[in-house]
């Protein structure tokens, strides 16, 4: 008697898809400014991914829109859909963290407070316990060396050590989708080049996606395992590549000839989308 065949293994859904996205706005004279066309993304697992393009290209309305944050008066998207684990998401999703230029700490908390606010919603008291929450405050506290700053209030400390704790209040919750809104922007170079190996130090203790928007080359390269490109208004994506190269890189990798080449690749694409000036390299 021949054996039934088994039905083949369903794939598991991408950790966050966005498939045919486009978003309108409409303008004052009864037009419609288009601001992205066409995009189509997926990421499949734990990662760290760079949304590059120049100033004011869209990033950060798509990188909202991946966490299901909406304007209240405006659909979004105008057409196409995101889904998360297969389900689409049409609005702030539970398992999606927004880390912002502005860290937007409480300035009435002290570091613990404010690492510990997001246990105050019913959301996460229903999933978390009082003793789990301590614990996890405590760890991620130590993981970006606070633990000596938990009762100073934000006034008290630098942009890199506010950054920080933006960054724990973030991580403190586990999240599977990290979204990143160039967080690193307002920083000096030095502390910025200190986040950013934090984050890389952070990401390999607890993967998760991260979806981090910048315009600075060098940081995509830096930290990404994959750079998505975008072009200027309406964005679409004009390149999109893996590095293989594993993390954190060094100082003689970012001189080498395959970084050369990229940011070459990269810049190229840019301008022939017709961006000037708007993008940074920063080696």
């Amino acid at each position: 008697m021949n054996a039934v065949p088994k039905p083949p293994l369903a794939m598991p859904a991408p950790l966050v898809s966005a498939s045919d996205i486009v978003q309108e706005y409409a303008k004052p004279d009864g037009t419609t400014l288009r601001v992205l066309d066409a995009i189509t993304l997926k990421f499949e697992r734990p990662s760290i991914n760079m949304l590059l393009g120049p100033s004011g290209c869209g990033k950060s309305t798509l990188l909202r829109m991946l966490g299901g944050v909406r304007p209240w008066d405006v659909k979004t998207p105008t057409s196409g859909r995101v889904e998360i684990e297969g389900a689409v998401c049409e609005g702030p999703h539970r398992d999606a963290v927004m880390v912002f230029q502005q860290y937007a700490n409480r300035p009435d908390l002290t570091v613990r407070q404010n690492v510990a606010y997001p246990f105050q919603f019913l959301e996460w008291k229903r999933r978390v316990s009082k003793t789990e929450m301590d614990s996890r405050v405590d760890e991620m506290l130590k993981q970006v060396g606070l633990e000596d700053k938990h009762s100073h209030f934000p006034s008290q400390l630098s942009g890199g050590q506010n950054q920080r704790v933006a960054l724990a209040r973030a991580l403190v919750l586990r999240p599977k989708v990290l979204l990143m809104d160039e967080p690193f922007g307002a920083l000096d170079a030095q502390t910025r080049s200190n986040m950013q190996a934090l984050l890389l130090s952070m990401h390999k203790t607890a993967p998760c996606l991260v979806v981090f928007v910048t315009h600075d080359v060098t940081e995509a390269l830096l930290l990404g395992d994959r750079v998505i490109v975008l072009s200027t208004q309406p964005a679409r994506v004009i390149d999109d590549f893996q590095i293989a190269t594993p993390t954190p890189r060094t100082e003689g990798w970012l001189q080498g000839q395959e970084v050369r080449q990229l940011h070459e690749r990269v810049v190229g694409h840019l301008r022939a989308a017709g961006s000037r000036g708007n993008v940074r390299v920063s080696v």
